[in-house]
C-alpha cells in the first residue's frame, strides 16, 4: 500500500510527475472512478477472477488518486480515508465488535439503517431525501428515493396498484406523443420508468439486475441474428420484416433466460 501511495505522489509531482496526472482534479477524475466501478461489476458478472483482481486494483488506484489530490489541498489524506471507513464499520456493526445482540438479518438491516440515519443527522441532513447523491445512476437513485419515502409509509401497499399506475403512465405518454410535445414526452417517459422501478421494488427485484438480464438477452439474440444473416452488411440489407422473422427464429431456437443464455449474453 505504501508503494502505491508513493507511486501516486510521484505521478502528481508538479516538477517530475506525469503531465496528464498533474493537471487532473476531482471533477475530471470522477468519471474514471465510476467507470472502474462498472468494470469491477462486469468482471464479477463474467466470473473472471483474474480480471476482477486487475479491476479492483484500478478501483483502489482511483481512491488513492482522490486522496492524493485532497492531501495536496490540505483537506485529508489516505490515512484519514482508511481511519474513517474503519471507524464507520466498527460503529455500524456493534453486534460484531461490541455487545449488541442481533436477532436476524432483518434486525441487522434495521440497525444499519438507524446508524446511517443518525450519521446523516450529525451531518445536518434531517430530511428523508437528504444525502442521496445527485451523481448516482438514475435507476438506482429512483430506487433509493422510493426506499426513503417508504420509511414514513409513503408507499404502494402491493404490486398490483403499481401495475395500474404503469398503465396510467403509458396512457399519459401516448397522449403526450400524440401532441408532439417533446418536453411532455420526456416528463411522462420519466414517470413510466419511475413506476417500473417501483414495481421492481415491490416485487423485491433489483431493477438494475433485471435490466442487465434483458440487455444480455437482447445482445445474445442480436449476435445470433448477425451470425445467421452472414454479417453486419447482410443484416443491414434485409428489410425490417425479414429481420423480425429472423429475430423470431433466433428467439425460438433456444429459450432465453437460461443460465447458458445469460452467460453468452455477458461475453
Amino acid at each position: 500500500m505504501l508503494q502505491l501511495l508513493e507511486i501516486m505522489q510521484r505521478l502528481r509531482d508538479p516538477e517530475s510527475g506525469c503531465p496528464w496526472d498533474v493537471k487532473q482534479d476531482f471533477s475530471t477524475i470522477a468519471p474514471y472512478t465510476i467507470e472502474e466501478a462498472y468494470e469491477v461489476a462486469d468482471a464479477i458478472a463474467r466470473h473472471d477472477m483474474a480480471d476482477l483482481k486487475d479491476e479492483l486494483g484500478d478501483l483502489l488506484f482511483q481512491v488513492v488518486f482522490h486522496a492524493q489530490m485532497a492531501s495536496e489541498q490540505g483537506s485529508f489524506d489516505f490515512d484519514d480515508v482508511h481511519r474513517a471507513v474503519c471507524d464507520k464499520m466498527l460503529r455500524r456493526h456493534p453486534h460484531v465488535f461490541a455487545d449488541l445482540e442481533i436477532r436476524d438479518a432483518a434486525h441487522q438491516k434495521q440497525v444499519w439503517e438507524d446508524y446511517k440515519a443518525e450519521e446523516r443527522k450529525q451531518k445536518g441532513e434531517h430530511g428523508l431525501m437528504d444525502g442521496i447523491p445527485a451523481g448516482m445512476a438514475e435507476l438506482q437513485r429512483s430506487l433509493k428515493l422510493q426506499k426513503r419515502a417508504r420509511k414514513v409509509g409513503f408507499d404502494w401497499p402491493a404490486p398490483e396498484p403499481v401495475l395500474e399506475k404503469i398503465d396510467e403512465e403509458v396512457s399519459e405518454l401516448r397522449e403526450a406523443m400524440s401532441g408532439g410535445d417533446r418536453d411532455a414526452m420526456e416528463d411522462e417517459l420519466g414517470d413510466l420508468l419511475f413506476a417500473a422501478v417501483n414495481l421492481a421494488r415491490q416485487l423485491d427485484i433489483d431493477p438494475g439486475s433485471a435490466l442487465r438480464r434483458s440487455n444480455a438477452k437482447f445482445e445474445q439474440r442480436f449476435r445470433a441474428m448477425e451470425k445467421v444473416a452472414g454479417g453486419q452488411a447482410a443484416l443491414a440489407a434485409m428489410s425490417l420484416g425479414d429481420m423480425e422473422d429472423l429475430w423470431q427464429k433466433v428467439k425460438q431456437s433456444r429459450p432465453a433466460g437460461t443460465a447458458d443464455d445469460r452467460r453468452d449474453g455477458e461475453r
